[in-house]
């Protein structure tokens, strides 16, 4: 991937490269000798011109201990010096990939060259492409960013939520709407009610010819205005490190939540110890900064405090966002979930919210949430909207993931 993207200098604006003309022998060797690296410059030739300012860019990480690695100028400048060489490289991968890319090196440089204690520099902050992995690495480094950094940070938590939010409100905003319009459809609806629309296509049959007209049989209502939520939702979230990129996006979505007077939101985040960080829900960026990553993980107390906050079960949907890798006791916990089931709440568990592919996650305690009527899957972001819909219709939820592709633990009873 990173050799096809020197192949135009337009990468830096677009993420797709264009269709390539047969490769000539050079183009080839030139290819093999950015994929290889520096030791296969006596088979495939050395670089010039724009070729060799690329291949310096990818050096300088994946041969970070040579020369001109990232790696070897930390040690010779210091850890503070660094920070410079580490912004402009930072600039360098910007100019010669597309954002894709950029962001999959970005990945690369935190895992191999430890650039957490660089990103506390504000400079460095203002060099990177924001992205929800970056924000994740804030919400970690959060308790001990620095004051004069903390602006800075903020403000590239902001770019990626602001950007997140214009991709995902909408269709969160949509979907939950229609479905609780549907769901509070009535049939004796008053006049001002009436969906009309609903209404003729429900009688058509009764069309009258001579008088040019439909006789409604069957009114078709909206629902009533609610003068309290017609649903709760209570999103519980594992904030152990493996578990950070869903953390953003769950934010993100209850914030969206919170904004709809419909749905009455509560937002709890959690380790060993329990936070509640409802009343932050204004702001995603206030929630991810009251996020610590890390820690252990007590599932059945979290579960624990989220039941106390219910009210209404049978109008309550409940989201773990968790791996399930219980540090609590697993047969309380399997217990509480059974009384919720019992009194009619929506329970739901989320193994991933992201777009990472398959988690990881504890088989077994995934299974026996299912045999109690608890499905767990992992869900895109894209995809969750719906899922909320689903809920609120009270579709099954087995059937609705089916219907999305994404396979549940276990078939619920």
């Amino acid at each position: 991937m990173t050799a096809d993207s020197t192949d135009t200098d337009t990468a830096n604006d677009t993420d797709t490269a264009p269709i390539a003309a047969p490769l000539s022998q050079e183009d080839r060797l030139r290819r093999w000798r950015l994929v290889l690296g520096s030791e296969a410059a006596t088979h495939c030739g050395a670089l010039t011109g724009r070729a060799a300012e690329l291949d310096q860019a990818l050096a300088a990480l994946y041969e970070a201990d040579g020369p001109g690695g990232l790696q070897a100028r930390e040690r010779r400048g210091g850890r503070g010096g660094s920070s410079p060489s580490v912004a402009r490289w930072l600039g360098d991968i910007r100019k010669y990939f597309p954002s894709s890319v950029v962001q999959v090196l970005q990945r690369d440089a935190m895992e191999r060259l430890n650039l957490r204690d660089m990103l506390l520099q504000p400079e460095m902050l203002e060099s990177v492409q924001p992205d929800v992995h970056l924000v994740a690495n804030l919400m970690a480094l959060s308790h001990v960013i620095p004051a004069g950094t903390k602006d800075t940070a903020r403000m590239v938590v902001r770019r990626v939520v602001d950007d997140l939010m214009k991709r995902l409100e909408d269709p969160m905003r949509s979907a939950v709407s229609g479905a609780l319009d549907r769901s509070q459809r009535n049939r004796r609806p008053r006049h001002a009610e009436i969906d009309w629309n609903r209404t003729i296509r429900a009688n058509l049959r009764h069309w009258q010819p001579d008088l040019r007209t439909v006789v409604p049989e069957t009114l078709v209502g909206f629902g009533r205005k609610a003068r309290r939520p017609q649903r709760e939702v209570v999103l519980c979230i594992d904030q152990s490190g493996s578990m950070a990129n869903s953390v953003v996006y769950a934010s993100i979505f209850g914030a969206v939540l919170a904004s709809l007077p419909a749905v009455a939101t509560k937002l709890v985040v959690f380790d060993t110890a329990i936070v509640d960080l409802t009343e932050q829900l204004d702001d995603p960026v206030d929630v991810l900064f009251g996020v610590q990553l890390g820690g252990g993980t007590d599932i059945n107390g979290a579960v624990g405090y989220c039941q106390s906050l219910i009210k209404e079960p049978r109008n309550t949907i409940f989201v773990l966002i968790s791996d399930l890798y219980e540090g609590g006791v697993e047969a309380n916990l399997l217990r509480r979930a059974a009384e919720l089931v019992d009194s009619g709440v929506q329970f739901i568990t989320l193994l991933a919210l992201s777009d990472e592919g398959a988690p990881a996650y504890d088989h077994a305690l995934a299974a026996k949430l299912a045999a109690l009527g608890v499905p767990s899957f992992a869900c895109t972001p894209d995809a969750f909207p719906q899922l909320m819909a689903a809920a609120i219709r009270r579709d099954d939820i087995n059937a609705w993931a089916a219907t999305q592709g994404l396979v549940t633990s276990a078939k619920a009873r």
